[in-house]
């Protein structure tokens, strides 16, 4: 019988997924081990391993297809000696018997995406035809909706007859009729309706439609300032002493460059250990309290962020911290990190002080406990024993959870974390 090939769950919270690229085709021999595929979740391009040996006998799911749900169908393998007869009615098998779509592991209390359509069976024209629904990815949805096209109109190329983005395209550059009113996207019962301007007078624009990763932050950021009870704390720190550390470290050996950021991250966890109470999330009945500070920190990358993870800040030295955020800040950009490698901390740090950011408030990333934002360091007018003096003064805001720490703990790592910024020696002691 046909070895079934599915779509992977690269991460505990991953619920779908785009096939980016076919590594193989029908009728090539692999062996287990072998590299088949490329999959794109919503925060870097995967590679996938044949766990069996045999031929690939069926491309299921064909390469750029978007919203492919996990656990779903991609291909069939047929095993040494296999008759090819084999596969007549295995793929109608396969997907009557295929498993349920995997649930998103509760690593946040953040509502998961819904299981995409393609989990359905029946073939989108199928259900047209017979006044059912018509099956497409929430993206052809949009641009079918934008376009003013009716999906009716359109034949799916995509798993089952699912429409997907390239058949819109498709249908818009063959000029197929336009809808007579196109088909709304589903919305919340509760949901405000507005007016949509009269024609002629919105703007001209570009629509780019969201990649996962846009997706992913859009849900996850608007439901922490939903569901997350923020407040904000902010204090000023004199970094004059920490950078002439810096500098001199940096000259002490060419086999490193310390950065602020570095320090900055060195400073969190050494705090976190000293007040262990702030190290926290909210699990919806209860706390967690971490044995140990793993910082994740925000790094843009084309289409939106990713937040690599430094385990243990507080036990490691500057050296390593250095290290390990260089080498896992080039592959996120590269969109080569592994889910292990960005999934798990348990407090973040966003730094936009290289630009020229004076100060601002973060939003907390579900389910950590706070968030700390750090501006730029300037030079400021300050008073010393009562006389006016100029120090390099750095901005540093942290977004608390109030279900999880209270102001007088959030105060407490905010005055750790200043003590060690000010004398950065007793960080590294």
């Amino acid at each position: 019988m046909p070895i079934q090939i599915l779509m992977p769950a690269l991460s505990p919270t991953m619920t779908e997924g785009t096939l980016a690229k076919w590594l193989v085709n029908e009728g090539d021999d692999v062996n287990a081990g072998d590299v088949i595929a490329e999959i794109e979740t919503d925060k870097a391009t995967m590679e996938i391993e044949a766990v069996e040996e045999g031929k690939i006998a069926k491309i299921v799911v064909q390469e750029g297809t978007e919203g492919v749900a996990v656990n779903a169908l991609i291909a069939l393998l047929l095993e040494d000696g296999e008759a090819a007869g084999a596969l007549e009615g295995a793929v109608d098998t396969a997907l009557a018997s295929a498993p349920p779509p995997a649930a998103a592991a509760p690593v946040a209390p953040v509502a998961a995406p819904a299981p995409a359509a393609a989990q359905e069976v029946a073939p989108a024209l199928a259900a047209a035809s017979s006044g059912g629904r018509i099956f497409a990815s929430p993206l052809a949805r949009r641009m079918a909706q934008q376009a003013g096209l009716g999906l009716t109109d359109v034949t799916g190329s995509g798993p089952n007859g699912r429409i997907v983005k390239r058949d819109i395209e498709s249908a818009l550059t063959s000029g197929a009729p336009a809808a007579v009113a196109a088909e709304p996207l589903a919305a919340p019962a509760t949901a405000a309706t507005s007016t949509p301007m009269p024609e002629g007078l919105e703007p001209a624009f570009d629509f780019e439609p969201a990649n996962s990763m846009r997706k992913v932050i859009a849900q996850r950021l608007t439901e922490s300032k939903q569901t997350v009870p923020h407040f904000y704390l902010t204090v000023d720190c004199e970094i004059d002493t920490l950078l002439a550390l810096r500098k001199d470290l940096n000259f002490r050996s060419d086999d490193y460059k310390i950065s602020v950021n570095d320090l900055i991250i060195k400073a969190c966890g050494v705090a976190l250990r000293r007040v262990p109470a702030a190290n926290a999330s909210w699990t919806g009945d209860g706390i967690k309290r971490y044995h140990q500070a793993d910082i994740s920190v925000a790094v843009a990358i084309e289409g939106g962020l990713i937040t690599p993870v430094i385990r243990d800040a507080g036990g490691k030295g500057l050296e390593t911290i250095s290290s390990e955020m260089r080498d896992m800040a080039t592959r996120a950009r590269d969109g080569k990190l592994l889910p292990e490698e960005y999934q798990g901390g348990t407090f973040s740090i966003s730094n936009l002080g290289m630009f020229g950011i004076k100060q601002f408030d973060a939003v907390i990333n579900p389910p950590q406990g706070a968030i700390m934002a750090v501006g730029a360091g300037e030079q400021r007018p300050v008073v010393r024993n009562g006389a006016l003096a100029v120090a390099t003064v750095m901005s540093v805001t942290m977004s608390v959870d109030h279900r999880v720490v209270d102001g007088a703990i959030g105060a407490e790592l905010l005055a750790a974390f200043k003590t060690l910024v000010e004398d950065p020696m007793t960080m590294l002691l």
